[in-house]
């Protein structure tokens, strides 16, 4: 079965990746990018047999791809940035196919800087319209003509709605913030939901979270990008974007201008204020 670890861009995905994959596939709880391949994104190539020339073709294939995957293995981690939605008819997931789901929310006033970098949007406007664009998608522009990896988003606020409103299987919602705040809390959470849906009463290994944690600090991702680079990042006109860029220098106080900060404000005020945020 699948536990889907999703969530809009920038959110904290890659984050909750690497802590997932460096405890249920390290010895040690030691973090490697190589881990990552554990956990890896969806929909993508690799899942489909032929190529999908048309944008939101995928979906037709969604429940025949899923069906085996679940049939190769008994537990999956996938990662995705798709909405919780039906294209085609077609429902992105179901209870027959998945186990559970964690799900990352951010500010989106933190995210608005990420995404202008990740993607090289020329200003926060143009920005701001990606986050709000009820019809939006993505798609790795490297492939070109070939759209089997489709992401259906929609605007920021459908898009967790969509994932923390499902009844279909369980869900846990966390705060990227709250990792930032207390790591070892939050991530303890993360790790205990994902024994209880395996319902093994395996007990959690303390110290191998601690690693888990210390070696996929914001800081040691930087570096080992830096040093060794990570395939996951984006170019863009030929120049290649950081994908580990501010982690907790992403401050919207100091990063957005008022124009468009009252923009989103007012866009995203009740999701702002059910938040907390």
């Amino acid at each position: 079965m699948i536990i889907w670890i999703a969530s809009y861009p920038k959110s904290g995905n890659t984050w909750v990746r690497s802590i997932i994959s460096s405890y249920f596939f390290s010895k040690t709880g030691d973090f490697d990018f190589s881990l990552l391949k554990n956990i890896s994104l969806y929909p993508g190539p690799k899942y489909f047999k032929n190529v999908i020339d048309k944008p939101g073709d995928v979906s037709l294939f969604w429940e025949h791809s899923q069906k085996s995957i679940i049939q190769s293995q008994k537990k999956t981690f996938l990662k995705t940035h798709n909405a919780l939605v039906a294209l085609n008819n077609r429902s992105f997931t179901t209870a027959k196919t998945t186990l559970g789901a964690i799900y990352i929310i951010r500010d989106p006033r933190n995210i608005l800087s990420s995404l202008k970098n990740h993607y090289g949007f020329k200003d926060y406007n143009e920005t701001f319209e990606f986050m709000k664009n009820k019809k939006k998608y993505i798609w790795d522009i490297r492939k070109k003509n070939d759209y089997s990896g489709f992401q259906f988003l929609g605007s920021w606020s459908d898009h967790y709605k969509t994932w923390t409103k499902n009844r279909k299987f369980k869900t846990l919602l966390i705060k990227y913030e709250d990792l930032q705040k207390d790591c070892y809390s939050t991530s303890h959470k993360i790790i205990k939901f994902i024994l209880t849906l395996d319902a093994q009463n395996i007990e959690l290994d303390e110290k191998k979270l601690f690693r888990s944690i210390e070696t996929t600090k914001f800081d040691v991702l930087k570096k080992k990008e830096i040093e060794k680079g990570f395939e996951e990042s984006i170019n863009i006109n030929d120049e290649k974007k950081p994908f580990f860029f501010l982690g907790p220098e992403n401050i919207w106080q100091k990063k957005l201008p008022k124009e468009i900060l009252s923009k989103v404000e007012n866009e995203f005020k009740d999701d702002l204020n059910y938040f907390n945020y």
